[in-house]
């Protein structure tokens, strides 16, 4: 993408944390610098200014979790109230196809690695081969999504159909072709390597639900490889997905885990030691799987393509951001769809960004083709949660040693992917220099409103207060507290009159955190807790209890989430042929805000071994 330019650096300073030292005088301070500009090789003349809130889903509730290997009507995710709602069969979804139908595509339908030229995708049936495929878990709240009748998933022939084995009547396949930034560098054509979408289903409240195989075989996009999945990966994109769902992050959706009871060759750590693994397959669901790399690949390649950066943009904002399409067809309106569409791309991004940093939810591998346009987690590959609070994490041993998509780095990150789409849509006179700047600005004015209120909530605080939080990332740090236990556990620091003198009985509600620090740290932890229930206690707004203080703290620093070393125990489990620990985490990961007596255990602080490679950091090997 040579004709693009960007100016001139890479980091903008969005992060709400300073990285790399360990020090104790490591200061954190949020702040936001945009130094990033857009040079957009054709000129524009329209202008626009848009603004967008958006709202994300809820947390979720689930049945009880399994102990045992249990039985198929146990492996279920999620209870649906059967009432008067719409249950079709497969052979009953009510398919659209509209990506097929609007877009150009590949005039050939052969699975050959190649690049395919001015075309949005190529027609491919799975070709994975399968040998008594078993259906594992599933998801009754995106099979709701799709009008799809639980009964479904007791079917003979599900495994056949979800696996690709067997065509789904009505499906129309194909692969996406999109390019993107791999690590900060262009890499030109990427593509759906190893998943093929089945299409469009249309539910009966108007939505549009794409489902698509992750696993399900060879597409011109697979370059040197088989197109196939293993059961470790799917089994944390399952899960990951469900799991990220519920917390209230937006992200694609998983309808079904399947193992194809083959195996495929991988090599873990790529060190040269491959080895046979199970294989399985994941349908994926979501409203779009586009991708800012999407329009990338066609603003790369010169002015014969550029037209197609239009006829995606004209579609997204058709099928997916239909109230910008309404508004521009307002006479009075006089606005830039297309800056106005690329403004709400940018906020969402960053209200994704910001909440990712509230769970500690680091991606891993945010190259820009697995970045969404409707601003969902997309593509779990090497992911993971903090443990102990590290800003410099990173789960992706590709990520080392620069750890460019660290913890920390995460919204610089964003803004970086941000302008890169922009620079496609410049390229292609769909937006000008001062659109692109100004959908920049309001992703860094976004994600700090979103950070800020994130933050507020979740120490339970009146209002925003930089100077108490950036003190207390510190702390995390120097210390490597662990990030989710210690929001969970600073609701039950009172606030009120009885504030205990002895500080012992201060730091009481937080010790299963602050764990083997010496007199100074201790010093500095009481220093901290003594400002912070001053703060709360005189805050002008907040007259409530403690009680009611801790449950609105409780109700967003979640008590569960999906660490690795949970992952990691369900794929042992499943690997060896039991598969309930992946069910039980499942279900747990449903109501993660909620204390689920019982269930203490997977909240506890990691096992020793959970640091250990393959566990803690993984590679991009599927």
């Amino acid at each position: 993408m040579s004709s693009l330019r960007v100016c001139p650096s890479s980091f903008f300073h969005l992060r709400p944390v300073h990285l790399f030292t360990s020090s104790a005088k490591f200061r954190f301070c949020p702040s936001i610098r945009r130094e990033l500009r857009l040079i957009p090789s054709r000129p524009s003349s329209s202008s626009s200014s848009f603004r967008r809130s958006e709202s994300f889903p809820s947390s979720c509730s689930s049945p009880t979790p399994v102990t045992g290997s249990g039985e198929l009507r146990n492996q279920t995710l999620g209870e649906v109230d059967e009432g008067d709602k719409i249950k079709r069969k497969l052979e009953e979804f009510n398919w659209d196809h509209s990506f097929v139908k609007e877009l150009p595509g590949d005039p050939r339908s052969d699975v050959i690695p190649r690049k395919v030229l001015h075309a949005c995708y190529s027609k491919v049936s799975p070709s994975v081969q399968v040998n008594d495929p078993q259906l594992v878990s599933w998801s009754d709240s995106v099979a709701d999504l799709l009008d799809l009748d639980p009964k479904e998933f007791q079917r003979p022939d599900f495994p056949l159909l979800l696996s690709g084995a067997k065509p789904l009547p009505g499906a129309m396949p194909y692969a996406q072709c999109y390019g993107g930034h791999q690590f900060g560098r262009w890499a030109g054509q990427l593509g759906d390597g190893r998943a093929i979408t089945l299409g469009e289903v249309l539910n009966s409240r108007g939505e549009r639900w794409e489902l698509q195989l992750k696993g399900a075989g060879r597409t011109p996009y697979s370059r040197f490889s088989d197109g196939l999945a293993v059961l470790r990966s799917s089994i944390r994109e399952f899960l990951g997905s469900e799991a990220m769902h519920c917390l209230g992050i937006p992200t694609t959706r998983a309808l079904c885990l399947l193992t194809t009871g083959r195996g495929v060759v991988r090599d873990m750590f790529y060190d040269g030691n491959p080895k046979e693994e199970p294989g399985a397959i994941v349908c994926r669901v979501s409203q779009s799987f586009l991708r800012f790399g999407s329009y990338q690949i066609h603003a790369s390649r010169g002015k014969e393509d550029l037209e197609i950066v239009k006829k995606l943009a004209d579609y997204a904002i058709r099928h997916h951001f239909p109230h910008i399409e309404k508004r521009s067809m307002n006479r009075s309106d006089t606005s830039n769809k297309y800056a106005a569409w690329v403004v709400e791309v940018a906020e969402r991004t960053a209200t994704l960004f910001a909440r990712w940093q509230g769970v500690g939810f680091t991606h891993g591998v945010l190259n820009t083709d697995n970045m969404s346009i409707l601003g969902q987690t997309i593509d779990y590959g090497p992911f993971g949660f903090l443990d102990g609070f590290d800003p410099s994490y990173t789960p992706n041993t590709t990520d080392l040693p620069g750890r460019r998509y660290c913890f920390a780095n995460q919204p610089d990150i964003g803004l970086w992917n941000i302008a890169q789409f922009a620079e496609a849509l410049a390229a292609a006179e769909l937006i000008n220099e001062k659109e692109a700047d100004y959908a920049m600005e309001r992703y860094g004015d976004k994600f700090m409103d979103e950070y800020e209120s994130m933050m507020t909530k979740k120490l339970g605080l009146s209002k925003y207060n930089k100077e108490m939080i950036s003190e207390l990332l510190n702390n995390m740090a120097v210390d490597k507290v662990d990030y989710t236990n210690f929001f969970r556990l600073l609701s039950n620091v009172k606030a009120n009159h009885n504030t205990p003198d002895d500080d012992e009985e201060l730091l009481k509600p937080l010790e299963a955190v602050l764990l083997d620090i010496g007199k100074e740290r201790k010093e500095a932890w009481i220093k901290w807790v003594r400002g912070y229930i001053q703060e709360v206690s005189c805050g002008s707004d907040i007259t409530s209890s403690d009680e009611e203080r801790k449950a609105r703290m409780d109700l967003v620093n979640p008590k569960y989430i999906l660490r690795n070393y949970l992952c990691q125990s369900a794929i042992d489990a499943a690997e060896q042929g039991d598969f309930s620990e992946v069910n039980n985490l499942i279900r747990l990961m449903k109501r993660p805000y909620e204390e689920q007596p019982g269930m203490e255990k997977y909240a506890g602080l990691p096992p020793a071994w959970a640091y250990r490679p393959g566990v803690c950091m993984l590679s991009c090997s599927s």
